[in-house]
């Protein structure tokens, strides 16, 4: 019985090796025969050619990641339409108010996060 696992095991063998294999002999390769000469100038952070302006560390506003975060629950709600749409003649009525009520739901959150602000930059 497990003579039939057999090939699962060795394309996961198989898969690791060709997955780590690479890596390993890069970072060992590159160790071996690369130069190592750290000096101030090699260590600063890159930013286009000029000095560093601020740290590379610097807090993003909140507001950022509430727009962006805001983005991606639309967008997706956006990606349930299409299923949706190619069905819709399948599903009858039923579904029709289905998505009207989700929409309906998706809309007064729309509006909510307009008038609390959410989406102003300022």
């Amino acid at each position: 019985m497990l003579e039939n696992y057999f090939p699962i095991l060795l394309f996961l063998i198989v898969g690791l090796l060709v997955g780590v294999a690479p890596l390993c002999l890069g970072w060992g390769v590159g160790k071996v025969l690369g130069t190592n000469k750290p000096d101030a100038e090699k260590l600063l952070p890159y930013e286009c050619g000029f000095d560093a302006f601020e740290d590379a560390r610097m807090q993003f506003d909140v507001r950022y990641y509430l727009v962006a975060i805001l983005f991606i629950l639309f967008d997706l709600e956006v990606a349930f339409l299409v299923p949706w749409a190619l069905v819709l003649k399948d599903i009858g009525s039923f579904g029709f108010f289905s998505m009207m009520i989700f929409l309906a739901i998706l809309v007064v959150g729309f509006v909510y996060e307009w008038m609390k602000g959410a989406l102003e930059w300022e």
